[in-house]
């Protein structure tokens, strides 16, 4: 894939940055729960996070199981909409599901190994990170696509589907909210957080990669997830949790 396919290192300065929560961290004793909830208590945004402001609990395609609610169509009209040869946005929008669901039930998994994952995350106006995944390794942020049987070609600038010989910017999107996140989470967190794309992709026949691809790092199936949770040197424990404070937090994504 990717030059992100190689192990990162530490941010610059990191050891330097640690801040005393970082300290009092590494030298706390008890079980790792216990040290857990110390670092809750010691953190007045996730303390007095209000719950509709709260991100953390929102499934795999929680933003597409909404505008699926919102927007029900009778099953007739959908029927005679199909045969009638003009597919439905909410066909594209189930499948969209099936793949966020797959790639975010894998990610879901990491979180036993100091990962944390936030699904759905929105950012104005419209777009939505599909998968947020913290921890050692740092800040992913995974643009999921379901692309069942299809032949996939992830170019520098373009992804092309074998279906309909498309071309689609997906490479650019996930690149756009990628940046649009560090800046977002550098300003609330107040120390530098690079957060770097991943393109996953659910169904594929075939995903082969451009050499000339930089900076995105690609898993071909959602099986290929596991993957991600053995990167690590790049944030410190305290600084994982306070990531997620902030990431988890709506208000937080109004300046993105």
């Amino acid at each position: 894939m990717s030059d992100i396919r190689h192990q990162p290192g530490a941010e610059d300065g990191s050891a330097d940055q640690l801040s005393a929560d970082a300290v009092a961290d590494l030298g706390a004793e008890g079980s790792g729960e216990g040290k857990r909830e110390a670092r809750y208590a010691s953190d007045p945004d996730r303390l007095f996070l209000p719950p509709d402001d709260d991100l953390a609990p929102n499934r795999p395609g929680e933003a597409l199981r909404v505008r699926l609610a919102e927007e029900p169509r009778a099953r007739a009209a959908l029927w005679w909409a199909r045969l009638l040869g003009r597919r439905p946005p909410q066909d594209d929008w189930h499948r969209q599901l099936l793949g966020e669901q797959a790639v975010g039930t894998a990610l879901d998994l990491l979180t036993a190994g100091g990962w944390y994952v936030i699904h759905s995350v929105p950012m104005p106006p419209a777009a939505v990170i599909g998968h947020l995944l913290i921890g050692p390794g740092g800040v992913l942020c995974v643009g999921t696509h379901y692309v069942r049987g299809a032949r996939v070609r992830v170019a520098e600038d373009a992804v092309r589907v074998s279906r309909g010989h498309q071309a689609f910017p997906y490479v650019r999107d996930i690149r756009q909210e990628a940046r649009r996140a560090s800046y977002v989470l550098t300003r609330s967190c107040r120390f530098r957080v690079e957060t770097r794309p991943v393109l996953a992709f659910v169904g594929a026949a075939e995903v082969t990669l451009d050499p000339a691809l930089r900076g995105v790092r690609v898993l071909r199936d959602e099986r290929e997830a596991p993957s991600l949770g053995q990167l690590g040197g790049v944030l410190a424990p305290a600084r994982v949790e306070r990531v997620y404070t902030v990431a988890r937090n709506r208000r937080t994504w109004l300046a993105a």
